[in-house]
């Protein structure tokens, strides 16, 4: 009875995650109802979609892909080309079927170059892919009849008469099929992680020399899961097509595969959800926090090397070690520790941007002498302004490491009494 009494709990927890998942895709225009609001939910979704099937190589098969861009890429100018062909009387389909085309280049594609780069792994691997994504971004620049040179093809995602009231031109109703299939997607490639073949992904990862012992092929599971990720990642690239209706060569650039790359690793590689958080922060730095400051990409980079260096599971790994130790009750003897550590967190990175930026503004030319940041105005020929944003830097700094060394003292001793099976009396009770 208590088995039975688990798996009924497992599934309701399923069904709430799951539910409440839809549930958020579908009240998020409700609640965010400006047009920029939408515009970044609809980039939201389809970054999802293009992040986890990025996941599916490198998180859950362990392959470091530097050109995942190209299937992505070739998916959005393969729906911009069949849109552009249902606009001229050429192709009767609806245009909310457009993105499974896209999926179907990426996985016409993906078959192609993943028949040559999956029969080696680990360095080699990476290698490949970063040859066959420069090799893409070359193509698109030199076959202009087909990518359409530096200005790229348009096309126009309203077609034939509206259907329901339903006709694509709004950017909610984008929005809204953008979230169908960010959930449909979302549930297949969690579903992919049951399968056998997902479950051998992760032993070829682990282990392809036992894999192969046991008298499985680690080059084809490789393989066919290579194509998964490519008819993905062509489905994100064929709605990005239909949201902003004209597809670049920039779509296939090393600049796009680095941004699946760096913001999977931040949002956490090794938890399902993880490249979720890593698709939701990676378009609110390229829409919002981009719109502040001309030194967005250094702060990416930093950010990435913290992340590298203190927390290398990403967020997702952070926010279920935290979990783990909430449940036995002990989570609040690491509050102080980590309230001391955002302090030293928010000087270092206050410091930090103000010689970033005071920097920054010295080589722009007509921006004169003066900046204001963080509500406050600095002066690049004052020394002393200079100071004082070295000085927070470096406080932060030592008040970082000393935070950090206390929280990890705490956290060990922790886990060694969650290990022993000791807890808190509030948490037996």
């Amino acid at each position: 009875m208590q088995p039975l009494s688990r798996a009924r709990l497992a599934s309701q927890r399923r069904w709430f995650i799951w539910g409440g998942f839809a549930l958020l895709l579908l009240v998020a225009p409700l609640v965010f109802s400006s047009s920029l609001s939408i515009t970044v939910l609809s980039q939201i979704g389809i970054a999802i979609i293009a992040c986890l099937s990025y996941n599916m190589l490198l998180g859950q098969g362990g392959m470091l892909s530097f050109g995942h861009a190209v299937y992505s890429g070739f998916g959005s100018f393969l729906a911009i080309h069949a849109l552009n062909l249902v606009s001229a009387g050429k192709l009767f389909m609806p245009v909310s079927l457009v993105p499974l085309l896209g999926g179907l280049a990426g996985l016409l594609i993906a078959a192609l170059l993943g028949f040559v780069s999956t029969k080696k792994a680990g360095t080699t691997f990476a290698m490949i892919t970063l040859g066959v994504g420069e090799l893409a971004y070359s193509l698109a620049l030199m076959v202009p009849e087909f990518f359409g040179g530096e200005g790229g093809i348009s096309g126009n995602r309203v077609v034939g008469k509206p259907f329901l009231g339903i006709s694509f031109g709004p950017p909610r109703q984008v929005y809204y099929l953008i979230a169908a299939y960010t959930l449909i997607c979302v549930a297949a490639m969690y579903a992919f992680t049951l399968t056998p073949l997902g479950r051998m992904l992760n032993a070829v990862r682990d282990n392809s020399e036992r894999v192969e012992f046991l008298g499985y092929d680690s080059r084809r599971i490789r393989y066919l899961t290579f194509m998964a990720a490519g008819f993905f990642a062509g489905i994100a690239g064929g709605l990005a097509a239909l949201n902003f209706e004209v597809v670049t060569a920039e779509v296939v650039s090393a600049s796009r595969s680095g941004a699946y790359l760096l913001f999977t690793f931040v949002g956490g590689t090794t938890y399902f959800f993880g490249p979720i958080i890593g698709a939701v922060l990676m378009v609110l730095a390229v829409v919002l926090f981009s719109g502040l400051t001309k030194a967005w990409l250094l702060y990416l980079g930093l950010i990435f090397m913290l992340m590298v260096l203190f927390a290398p599971g990403g967020i997702a790994s952070l926010i279920m070690m935290n979990a783990r130790v909430a449940s036995s009750g002990r989570l609040r003897e690491l509050l102080p520790r980590y309230l001391a550590l955002a302090f030293a967190t928010c000087a270092l990175l206050g410091g930090t941007s103000v010689l970033i930026e005071m920097i920054y503004h010295t080589q722009l030319d007509g921006m004169g002498e003066e900046l204001r940041f963080l509500q406050m105005s600095w002066d690049t020929r004052n020394p002393w302004h200079w100071f004082a944003g070295l000085a927070t830097a470096c406080v932060g700094a030592a008040l970082f490491e000393w935070a950090r060394r206390s929280a990890a003292r705490q956290w060990a001793s922790i886990q060694e009494a969650m290990e022993r099976g000791t807890t808190t009396p509030g948490a037996r009770e």
